[in-house]
């Protein structure tokens, strides 16, 4: 079988899954306890990166609760109506951390300072140095807008925490491991990490209750 390079649909899910399964059998109880994997892919562009910096260290539900108001108070999200809504969106739940950061990529997008779209394009490190050139964005932002808007297969956000959680109960580690050491255990999933990564997000969720997907 040949490795998809982007994740597209539910059937490549199926395929990456049955790849993985097959290339590490310790894999096999974690997907019988996780169930069903999410396609769960986002709109790319502003709108897909704004809301992925809104969801930063909350709640999806939290995330999606401003997320919404964010949007139904520009009506098209956009860099443009964003700047609108000025220190409004602090109003709106948004932390001025984000709002700073949403500020700046606004400017950033409409000075032409990276094309949100083909930074898709490129190789997923050349990619993560371009987006994290801006502010407040930085790894796992840029690692969640490639999986989740580029449809790319073979990423795994290491820093997140809830991931790293899963993966030291699933593979029976004594304590959770550091970002380092999830970085290396997930080499063994290439070229199917962002599948691995949806794998044991499903993982986390079926055994604390608590849906752990950024979106």
């Amino acid at each position: 079988m040949k490795p998809h390079s982007r994740i597209q649909s539910d059937a490549d899910i199926a395929d990456g899954l049955t790849h993985l399964l097959i290339q590490d059998p310790r894999l096999v109880p974690i997907a019988q306890i996780a169930g069903p994997l999410p396609l769960r892919l986002s709109e790319p562009g502003f709108a897909g990166l704004a809301s992925i910096i809104v969801s930063q260290m909350v709640s999806r539900a939290s995330a999606q609760a401003i997320w919404g108001r964010l949007t139904a108070a520009m009506v098209e999200p956009s860099p443009q109506a964003y700047l609108a809504l000025s220190d409004r969106a602090l109003a709106l739940g948004l932390s001025r951390a984000k709002h700073a950061c949403l500020t700046a990529l606004s400017h950033a997008v409409l000075a032409r300072e990276i094309d949100l779209l083909t930074v898709l394009d490129q190789p997923v490190e050349v990619a993560i140095a371009e987006l994290s050139r801006l502010r407040g964005i930085g790894l796992w932002t840029s690692e969640v807008y490639l999986m989740f808007c580029g449809g790319h297969a073979d990423v795994f956000p290491a820093g997140d925490v809830a991931l790293r959680t899963a993966v030291g109960q699933g593979l029976g580690l004594k304590d959770r491991p550091d970002i380092a050491t999830t970085q290396m255990i997930s080499r063994d999933w290439q070229p199917y990490r962002s599948i691995a990564a949806r794998l044991f997000w499903a993982f986390y969720a079926a055994n604390f209750s608590r849906e752990a997907l950024p979106l």
